[in-house]
């Protein structure tokens, strides 16, 4: 699983960083040559990439890039924003269940042990956008808006966009750790206003989170992808 986690993360820099180009077919031999592992990893790690939406299937079995511009990301993060705001508002305004305070509260307790350190190494940081996923598809699921959802999913299928997809700086990481840190605070602060009932903060809040999640994902994207790279899809 460590292992999986670490080539997930490496090909995920690598079409971050234009080392395979937009189009270009994801071969598992050549992939595990370059990272010096078995192709095993590699054929687990891309089904996941595609999930991120950083891959589209090729022929029977297979996976290329997906082609992106940077500025289609970000457009895709900002709208994701206002409908998980709308989320979670909702779900504030209408009250929640200790059940459901208790999920919340554990993604929280995930979160908190991933920080304990100073530095997140490659698993941690897998781990924190898989947390990260799950804080945002409860609070989404609970508000019970099924337009909402599938405007929500709509988004998230743009490369670097879904909440799972967290851009990690290869050149930044003490500053992504900042950002991470941050980011995570901020989901203590909306369970506190979900918690409270208090609807308007909790929409502020959730906005306020996304443009976080902005400013990590415009960081990474800048290192390989200069906007108007023409990388359309």
């Amino acid at each position: 699983m460590a292992q999986q986690s670490t080539v997930t993360v490496r090909l995920r820099e690598m079409i971050l960083r234009g080392d395979v180009l937009p189009g270009e077919r994801m071969k598992e031999a050549e992939l595990a040559t370059r990272l010096g592992v078995s192709r095993t990893p590699v054929r687990q790690a891309l089904p996941a990439l595609a999930q991120e939406g950083l891959l589209v299937p090729a022929g029977k079995r297979g996976y290329s890039v997906r082609a992106f511009t940077m500025q289609h990301s970000l457009d895709a993060l900002k709208l994701r924003s206002v409908l998980e705001g709308v989320a979670a508002r909702t779900v504030a305004e209408r009250g929640v269940s200790s059940t459901f305070l208790a999920r919340l509260k554990a993604c929280l307790a995930e979160g908190d042990v991933l920080f304990t350190g100073h530095r997140l190494r490659d698993d941690d940081e897998l781990r924190y956008g898989q947390m990260n996923e799950r804080f945002h598809d409860l609070i989404v699921e609970e508000a019970g808006i099924p337009l909402l959802s599938t405007l929500i999913d709509r988004c998230n299928v743009v490369p670097f966009t879904a909440p799972l997809s967290v851009a990690f700086s290869s050149t930044s990481k003490e500053k992504m750790f900042d950002l991470l840190f941050y980011a995570h605070r901020q989901h203590h602060a909306i369970v506190g206003a979900i918690e409270a009932r208090h609807g308007d903060r909790a929409e502020f809040l959730f906005r306020e989170h996304a443009h976080t999640q902005l400013e990590s994902q415009t960081m990474s994207l800048a290192e390989g992808l200069p906007p108007g790279s023409g990388r359309a899809g």
